[in-house]
């Protein structure tokens, strides 16, 4: 008797469960598998009132980048209370900060946008690489507004919160969604949370490792304005005031070429986001410098806009100069150049600092035939890029280098799982500038090690492909080799969609 009434009680509640689960339930918790964050996921998808019970995977995805991008709406007003409530009381830093958000969280909705375009027309590709910049740039000013407000700014710190709880998880869980949509289309019992390369998950290969694919720096275009410093007469002087000239929003059109004579250009340029397709042309790395000296000492500073050069736009392209910081001893980061250009190409050119010198921060960038000098993590950000045929240059460092220490090539910043991001460096040469070599030479034992990269987040991505100069005897017990069946995978057509 007592075994029928157990029966009977298991069965009423089973029953009560499955009657409170609605029938638009069951969908969601199949697609909200794909997460990382799968309770909050089935909770903002089951309040959105979006999902009915015919809904199908693809609707669902939908319906996750839409809230991504309403979360986005309601975070990007909250900055901008801070920004005039700090302004209002005099906080240079915070404001500082939460003017690098707005810009930033401009370009992730910029970057949400287009994700939601790109769905339809079966881009899925595209839309995972713009949903994982429009990701990368909502934990920027998440950690902008951490390192800033230190718990002194009660709204500030509630913004902190949203942010964190609610629009990261919410761009997470789409970007998820994505990869598994890709890989398994409608069949949700397949998707499952995201996966990297140490859980041996590989991207797939489209048109592989192609010779002649690589994108280069045109030559055949005739400048739209030329500009010299101090010889002959050019209708500008500042490359700012050249790239202001520049029609905006030229996607999909001929490059608006500026042609940068021999000469110091001692100016900050920033190269905003609706200035795409502008091509820089010096006239040789030593001749064609662009220098600037701004660093995170400095009040009211971040390291975001150190750079001498920032660029925004799309389609950058730049050839045939040098771009530097010399920010002196102490300053610590001191960035020369800075990229969230998705589809860049930077040619034979100089990048010159110590520590951050070259800021390759989101979306898809090619280096080839680069020079690029510093001594720690001066190679970093969360982008797809690679640098090929680059040389890599250790500089001694500013305080003490007679003292030696350690030097940390690169500093790559994937924070999700589902990012495709990553740093490619294929047949690429490691070695010091003159003066390190002579130091080291000196005194090996000074300067101890070299590091070609070090995991900055949880799930940083760097890659070595036929490189010169290094020894692998030493690997960390968190770095491993690509197995030979899947080096394709980081091709330059496949990994930054270079034939595009």
């Amino acid at each position: 008797m007592a075994s029928y009434f157990l029966i009977y009680v298991f069965f009423f509640i089973f029953t009560a469960a499955t009657k409170d689960l609605k029938s638009s339930d069951i969908p969601i918790q199949e697609a909200c598998k794909a997460t990382r964050f799968p309770v909050t996921c089935q909770d903002s998808l089951t309040k959105s009132n979006l999902i009915t019970p015919d809904s199908n995977p693809y609707h669902i995805l939908n319906c996750a980048l839409s809230l991504s991008t309403k979360n986005l709406e309601a975070a990007t007003l909250m900055v901008q209370d801070i920004s005039k409530s700090s302004s209002a009381a005099g906080n240079r830093n915070l404001t500082t900060s939460t003017n690098i958000c707005l810009e930033i969280l401009g370009n992730s909705a910029y970057r949400l946008k287009s994700s939601e375009k790109a769905l339809p027309n079966s881009r899925i590709k595209d839309a995972r690489a713009w949903t994982s910049a429009a990701l990368s740039h909502q934990l920027d000013c998440l950690s902008v507004l951490n390192r800033t407000n230190n718990n002194t700014d009660a709204f500030a710190s509630n913004t902190v919160s949203f942010m964190n709880t609610t629009l990261v998880t919410s761009t997470s869980n789409a970007l998820s969604m994505m990869v598994s949509y890709q890989l398994h289309g409608n069949q949700t019992s397949l998707w499952q949370s995201p996966k990297t390369e140490r859980e041996g998950f590989w991207e797939s290969v489209d048109g592989g490792s192609k010779p002649g694919l690589e994108p280069r720096v045109p030559t055949d275009f005739k400048p739209n304005v030329t500009m010299c410093k101090g010889v002959g007469i050019c209708p500008f002087e500042l490359v700012q005031s050249a790239v202001n000239a520049n029609p905006d929003n030229l996607c999909g059109k001929e490059p608006f070429v500026i042609l940068i004579k021999e000469g110091v250009y001692d100016e900050i340029v920033r190269i905003p986001l609706e200035k795409s397709n502008v091509m820089f042309i010096g006239e040789g790395i030593g001749k064609t410098l662009i220098t600037g000296s701004l660093n995170f000492g400095l009040l009211g500073i971040n390291t975001y806009n150190t750079a001498t050069v920032g660029v925004l736009g799309d389609g950058f392209m730049v050839r045939d100069l040098t771009i530097q910081n010399t920010a002196g001893v102490g300053t610590h980061q001191a960035v020369a150049f800075r990229s969230l250009s998705d589809l860049s190409v930077i040619e034979n050119c100089e990048f010159l600092g110590h520590q951050d010198t070259l800021y390759a921060h989101s979306l898809h960038q090619f280096y080839k035939s680069c020079i690029i000098q510093g001594n720690v993590d001066f190679i970093f950000g969360n982008s797809a890029a690679v640098f090929h045929n680059c040389t890599i240059l250790i500089r001694p460092r500013q305080l003490d280098p007679m003292k030696g220490g350690n030097s940390v090539i690169s500093a790559h910043g994937r924070k999700d799982p589902a990012q495709t991001v990553g740093y490619v460096f294929q047949e690429c040469v490691i070695t010091g500038t003159k003066e390190y070599m002579d130091m080291f030479q000196k005194d090996p034992k000074l300067h101890k090690t070299t590091f070609l990269g070090r995991p900055w987040k949880e799930f940083s991505s760097c890659v070595f492909v036929e490189w010169l100069g290094s020894d692998t005897s030493a690997r960390a017990n968190w770095s491993s080799q690509i197995p030979a069946a899947h080096v394709d995978s980081y091709s330059v057509t496949n990994f930054i969609q270079g034939n595009e």
